[in-house]
This record gives C-alpha cells, sequence and structure tokens, in this order.
C-alpha cells in the first residue's frame, strides 16, 4: 500500500477544472466514514503523486474484496500508520483504474458511483464498463418508484 501524503491546500490537481466526473459533471464526494481518497479527503482525485489512479469511487463487495487480496492489495486489513481502516462489504472506497479494471476483466468488479468517480478513470477504463456496475442514485429518488 502507497504511503498517502497530507492533505494539499490546493486541488491536488495538475490543471485547473480537472474535478469532473466520468459523466462530465462536477466530482462528488466518495465516502466519509470511511474517509477515503488518495489525499484523505473524501473524494476520487489525485495528482502527480498518485501514480495508482485512485479515481473509481467503488462500493465494495466481498466478491471484489476477495479478489483484490488475491491479486495482492489487500483492503481488508486495518493499516492505522496509512490511515487505512480496512474495508467490509458496503464501504465506498476510491480505487485504482487499473486493479478496478483487472476485477471487472475477472467478473468480480466492485459497483461505481459515477458522479463519484474522476474522469481520469476513463483513462485505463471504457465507460461502458463502468456504467454496467453503475448504482448511482437520481436526484429525485422518487422516479425509481414504479
Amino acid at each position: 500500500m502507497a504511503n498517502f501524503p497530507p492533505v494539499p491546500s490546493g486541488s491536488g490537481t495538475d490543471q485547473p477544472g480537472a474535478e469532473q466526473n466520468v459523466l462530465g459533471g462536477p466530482l462528488e464526494p466518495c465516502g466519509t466514514d470511511p474517509l477515503t481518497g488518495f489525499y484523505r479527503d473524501g473524494c476520487c482525485r489525485g495528482g502527480r503523486e498518485d501514480l495508482g489512479s485512485h479515481s473509481i469511487c467503488a462500493v465494495v463487495t466481498a466478491e471484489f474484496l476477495d479478489h483484490q487480496r488475491r491479486i495482492g492489495n489487500d483492503l481488508v486489513t486495518p493499516m492505522p500508520i496509512h490511515h487505512f481502516p480496512g474495508l467490509v462489504p458496503g464501504d465506498r472506497w476510491c480505487v485504482t483504474a487499473r486493479n478496478w479494471f483487472r476485477a471487472h476483466e475477472d467478473g468480480a468488479a466492485a459497483f461505481v458511483v459515477l458522479a463519484s468517480t474522476h474522469a481520469r478513470a476513463l483513462e485505463l477504463v471504457p465507460l461502458e464498463a463502468l456504467m454496467a456496475h453503475a448504482v448511482d442514485v437520481p436526484p429525485d429518488p422518487s422516479s425509481l418508484e414504479a
């Protein structure tokens, strides 16, 4: 696991206006319990330091966590030195685009919150793959009622 830097005072990105999600809108927070993000600010964004591109807001499942452990990415074991509490199914977490896509190809992808997934993820993952696992709730949840 990477050693996470402190939260910077700036935007954390290299270009102004780069804080867009994969749908072209403003990047929304991913999660605060546990506090996620490369900068531990709740958002799936990063700068030059984030070599892994922690850009996908995933809602993790047991299957995804098992898959990640099998490929050498233990997301379950707490690592307090890295401010990492360990994840349980249902947690929202900014995961690397590469590892999420590998899980997708292996049939173990986690759910994705599109509004909280940084547009940078599209450099490695097709939008169609992300949309196939989307769990976004529309602005008006009453539209989900039959």
